[in-house]
């Protein structure tokens, strides 16, 4: 590759998905007035972990908010009603979870609109979108504008996806970065090494805490971007 082609290269790169991701990022508030917590979650619904995670939830009356994977939604109708009938807000989280800053247009524009009637097929009209790994693009972008449907990124993050990672980290990081305000990215799904459980057992023993702290919990839908 010569440095002609690798420039017109980089540049594209930079105006198709760098340049949204970073307006994003620095779009979303960094700091809610008040002690709120905003818990989320990513890469669902998966049937043997949401179960759980809602059971949890539950037992502590804790609102959350789930971006899903459209295309597993559309194979766990009964968790994405259990969802609804608790009070979660349900957003999107793409069709099938490829990571935006490579997939082309076309891909990106099918991915988008068939991810929303989805949702909509199962009663769910999507109003907060997610892109995979926070890699935005211009179709993802332009898409989520016209449809009226907001970003929302996240300020935490515990690196619970990881095969490596324990329980106790987990929760040590929730516990050592959260502040008030803050939108706190975790997931139910995917992730390494059956990863879900551990966030799982995390979120056991630091949910205690947080309310012995004094925080609440909301849905994004009561964040102010």
């Amino acid at each position: 590759m010569n440095r002609k082609t690798a420039v017109l290269l980089g540049a594209a790169a930079l105006g198709y998905s760098i340049v949204p991701t970073g307006y994003y990022k620095c779009k979303q508030h960094l700091h809610q007035p008040g002690k709120a917590l905003y818990l989320t979650f990513d890469d669902g619904p998966d049937p043997q972990y949401t179960p759980q995670l809602l059971d949890l939830l539950e037992q502590y009356h804790i609102p959350a908010s789930f971006f899903v994977v459209a295309q597993s939604a559309q194979s766990h109708p009964d968790l994405i009603a259990r969802m609804k009938r608790n009070g979660h807000v349900i957003g999107l989280h793409s069709l099938s979870h490829k990571n935006g800053l490579i997939q082309p247009p076309l891909s990106a524009c099918r991915d988008f609109s068939q991810s929303v009637a989805i949702l909509q097929q199962l009663g769910i009209p999507p109003r907060y979108f997610r892109p995979p790994w926070g890699h935005w693009n211009m179709v993802s972008a332009a898409q989520a504008y016209r449809c009226g449907i907001r970003p929302m990124l996240w300020d935490v993050m515990a690196e619970d996806w990881r095969g490596d990672t324990t329980a106790a980290e987990i929760a040590y990081k929730l516990l050592t970065r959260t502040f008030d305000g803050a939108v706190i990215c975790l997931h139910d799904g995917r992730g390494k090494n059956n990863a879900p459980s551990r966030t799982i057992a995390a979120l056991r023993q630091v949910l205690p805490q947080w309310l012995e702290a004094g925080y609440c919990f909301q849905t994004v839908d009561h964040y102010d971007t």
